[in-house]
C-alpha cells in the first residue's frame, strides 16, 4: 500500500487512469475543504488574532516549494529595514512534540532542520510548535517588541489570524491542477492570496519571478569558506535530503563541478543509515543537509542557495505591510 502511495507523485503532473480512479476521494476531500473553511468564516472554528503582523509563507501543494529560503530572505530584508521579526513553525520532522523555542544548542531532533537553519541565518526569535497560535502567543510575550511574525508554511492553518499570505510556486505549478489524492493540491486553486512568488521557473502567468542560484563559497563544518570554483577539477559525491534534490544537482552542473556519485534521500532525512558510496571523493550536500550531515561527515561541504525574489516583489510587499501596520 505505502509502495503504491509513493508512486503517486509521478502521476501528479498530468490525467492518467489513476487520477480518474481517484476522483471520488477528490470529492470528498474538496467537500471536507469547503466545510472547514465555511467553519471559520461562520465563526464556528475560532480564529486568534495576535498582537503583531502575521505574514503567512506557504504554498498549494504538497512538498517543498522554496518557503524556506523566502522566509531567510524575508526576514533579512525586514531586519535591515529596522523592524523586528520572529519566526513560527512546525518544525516538521522533529522527535519532540511540545513547544521548543530555537537557540544555538538546539538539536534538530528538537526543532527540526528548517527552523534551526532559519536561526543560524537570521538572528531571530524562532520557536516551534504544532500549534500556531501557541508558538505566536509564546513568542510575543517574551518579545514584546516584535512587530512582525514571518510563518514557515501554515498557509492552511486557518486558526491563526493572518495579515498576508504568500504562496510560493516552483516550477511544477500546480500539476494537473486536481486535488488529493488525484493530484498535488491541497487545496483548490486559483485561490486569493496577498503574493504569488515563483521559486524557480515561472509556471504560471500571474505573480512574481525570482533569482536562485548557489553561492560562490562552499562552507566547511568548522565556518571557513571553500571557493566554489576550487572544486571544478576534483570528484564530487552529492547528497541531499531536501523535496527537489534535482535543482540542487542541475546547479552544481551548471557550475561545472564534476558529479562522481548522488544520493536523494527523503526530505529532513538524518543520514543516519546512509554512508558515503566513494570516500575518495569530495562530500558535498545543502546548507539545511550540513545541520545533520556534519555531526557524522564532518569533510562535507555545504553549498548555500543564494534566494533573490525579485525587486517589484519586494516594492509591493513593502507597500502591503505599511497598509496593514497602520491598522495595527
Amino acid at each position: 500500500m505505502l509502495n503504491w502511495l509513493h508512486k503517486l507523485p509521478a502521476h501528479w503532473q498530468n490525467q492518467s487512469p489513476i487520477t480518474y480512479a481517484l476522483r471520488p476521494v477528490e470529492w470528498v476531500y474538496r467537500l471536507l475543504i469547503l466545510v472547514r473553511r465555511l467553519m471559520y468564516q461562520w465563526a464556528w472554528f475560532k480564529q486568534t488574532r495576535v498582537n503583531a503582523l502575521v505574514i503567512v509563507v506557504g504554498n498549494v501543494v504538497v512538498g517543498g516549494g522554496g518557503k524556506t529560503p523566502l522566509c531567510i530572505s524575508l526576514v533579512q530584508h525586514l531586519k535591515s529595514q529596522g523592524k523586528n521579526v520572529a519566526v513560527i513553525s512546525r518544525g516538521f520532522g522533529r522527535q519532540s512534540q511540545d513547544l521548543q523555542a530555537v537557540n544555538d544548542l538546539s538539536l534538530v531532533s528538537q526543532v527540526g532542520d528548517e527552523p534551526l537553519l532559519i536561526h543560524q541565518k537570521c538572528g531571530v526569535p524562532v520557536v516551534v510548535s504544532r500549534n500556531r497560535v501557541e508558538a505566536a502567543q509564546w513568542v510575543l510575550q517574551r518579545y514584546p517588541s516584535i512587530e512582525i511574525l514571518v510563518c514557515d508554511d501554515g498557509l492552511q492553518h486557518l486558526a491563526l489570524h493572518r495579515d498576508i499570505e504568500i504562496c510560493v510556486m516552483d516550477s511544477s505549478g500546480i500539476g494537473n491542477g486536481r486535488l488529493l489524492p488525484a493530484g498535488p493540491l491541497r487545496e483548490p486553486w486559483p485561490r486569493p492570496v496577498s503574493l504569488l512568488l515563483h521559486t524557480h521557473r515561472r509556471s504560471l502567468p500571474e505573480g512574481y519571478e525570482s533569482n536562485r542560484q548557489l553561492s560562490d563559497v562552499a562552507i566547511s563544518s568548522d565556518g571557513s569558506q571553500v571557493p566554489l570554483n576550487s572544486l571544478e577539477n576534483q570528484a564530487l559525491e552529492v547528497v541531499t535530503g531536501i523535496a527537489k534534490p534535482d535543482a540542487f544537482i542541475a546547479m552544481l552542473k551548471e557550475r561545472h563541478l564534476f558529479i562522481q556519485d548522488s544520493t536523494a534521500l527523503p526530505d529532513h532525512d538524518d543520514f543516519s543509515k546512509w554512508s558515503p558510496h566513494f570516500p575518495q571523493c569530495q562530500l558535498v550536500c545543502t546548507e539545511k543537509d550540513a545541520i545533520k550531515l556534519w555531526a557524522r561527515h564532518p569533510s562535507a561541504l555545504a553549498i548555500p542557495l543564494i534566494f533573490e525574489p525579485e525587486n517589484n516583489f519586494w516594492i509591493e510587499l513593502d507597500s502591503q505591510i505599511a497598509a496593514r501596520q497602520r491598522y495595527h
